[in-house]
């Protein structure tokens, strides 16, 4: 079975960032507030604006690293940089949230708790299905975890979240295909497959902030097509 998420371990916050200038700052200083002890990585991908300065900037002798993509490689692959740098400098806890200012950083020792009572290994910011959510995300969300909760055999309340926690043992997991946002979909369904526990814990459904860089079309093609792989388990539930 998988690993239990030690208590006491080494945390670890991946922030995937592109053309966050105006919201980065507020994101790493809540972060740095919430876990002042945690090891901050902000992954610059590809931006054009002062995304990476000014994420270092509030940052400095704070435990902030900031990781530069030369090119926009996608969110996934931001993931994919940020999450092997946290492993190699030692985390035993990797946390991910956005940088657009959609999850709020205060909410951090909450998603960690389940973790580091040896209660989870993956756990999922869960946004209840509110108004406050756009209708299409509302109709998305809500088919995207009764989907996962089949494959898993495991209820997700929220499949789409990028507020994330998870133990080194998930993370060390083969990483699965995709640089864009259909990583966090294989990710989680990964997870599901092998056995790992997933936990929800409730989390604030804020929708202002930065411009979403989710494409809606050709992304929701993406992440269909990981749904698909695991057609068999949809049809039949999880073994």
């Amino acid at each position: 079975m998988p690993g239990r998420a030690e208590s006491g371990a080494a945390v670890a916050v991946v922030i995937p960032a592109y053309q966050a200038a105006d919201t980065i700052p507020g994101v790493v200083g809540g972060v740095l507030r919430a876990l002042p002890g945690a090891t901050v990585y902000v992954v610059d991908d590809g931006s054009r604006d002062e995304t990476g300065d000014k994420a270092g900037e509030g940052g400095r002798g704070k435990g902030v690293t900031v990781l530069t993509h030369p090119r926009n490689l996608g969110k996934g692959a931001a993931l994919r940089t940020g999450i092997a740098r946290a492993l190699a400098d030692g985390a035993g806890i990797v946390a991910t949230l956005d940088a657009d200012g959609q999850h709020a950083p205060a909410e951090l020792p909450r998603l960690l708790a389940p973790l580091a009572r040896g209660e989870a290994d993956l756990v999922l910011g869960a946004r209840a299905r509110t108004a406050a959510m756009p209708r299409r995300r509302r109709c998305s969300n809500w088919l995207s975890a009764a989907l996962a909760s089949r494959i898993g055999g495991q209820p997700i309340a929220d499949a789409q979240t990028g507020f994330r926690a998870f133990s080194r043992a998930v993370a060390q997991a083969a990483p699965p295909a995709g640089s864009r946002f259909d990583f966090e979909t294989a990710f989680l369904l990964q997870a599901l497959a092998r056995g790992f526990r997933v936990r929800s814990v409730p989390v604030s459904t804020i929708y202002e902030g930065g411009r979403s860089h989710f494409r809606s079309w050709a992304d929701s093609w993406r992440v269909a097509r990981v749904f698909a792989r695991y057609g068999r388990r949809i049809l039949l539930g999880a073994p």
